[in-house]
């Protein structure tokens, strides 16, 4: 589907799901530009959060948060407060929906931290390990999570848009 297709709204939730469904995390973001399946959206935290990798996040940290409708991936770019680029967090997850004014996808567990010097880390390996048996991922989403994984490491290494 491409957004040609659907009209997103000004103002969107965006609801993250694990696999069975149920709400991990939700929040309000701008819509910043919609291009085919591209997807832009402008998002500030609403309160701190305290991040094991990532350290403390402020309330009011903007991300641009990147999302196509026919990838399994998502790449989030945390800025400064001066603009400039703090980091990259890449989820890997199913392709996102929309309907009305909610942007819902299922977080598939791996993810990416991306330095501003583009050096990276692969997080949560396990973490996909123990969900894809607790949920009972099946063969399908299990490759394309990987095949996702590998999409973005070729992204960050190639510095391939929205990197770089």
């Amino acid at each position: 589907m491409t957004t040609n297709e659907v009209t997103i709204p000004d103002q969107i939730t965006v609801r993250v799901l694990k696999y069975d469904g149920s709400e991990y995390r939700r929040w309000k973001a701008t819509l910043a530009q919609q291009d085919e399946s591209l997807i832009v959206l402008d998002g500030e935290f609403a309160n701190e959060v305290r991040h094991h990798l990532l350290g403390n996040i402020s309330r009011g940290t903007r991300t641009i948060e990147y999302y196509w409708l026919d990838r399994w991936y998502n790449i989030f770019r945390f800025l400064e407060s001066d603009g400039s680029t703090r980091l990259y967090y890449c989820n890997v997850n199913m392709q996102p929906e929309i309907s009305r004014r909610i942007l819902s996808y299922i977080d598939l567990d791996m993810d990416i931290l991306v330095h501003p010097d583009f050096s990276y880390q692969v997080l949560d390996l396990e973490e996909f390990e123990t969900n894809a048996a607790r949920y009972g991922y099946t063969d399908q989403v299990k490759r394309q999570a990987h095949k996702a994984l590998a999409e973005l490491i070729s992204m960050i290494e190639t510095r391939h848009f929205p990197f770089g």
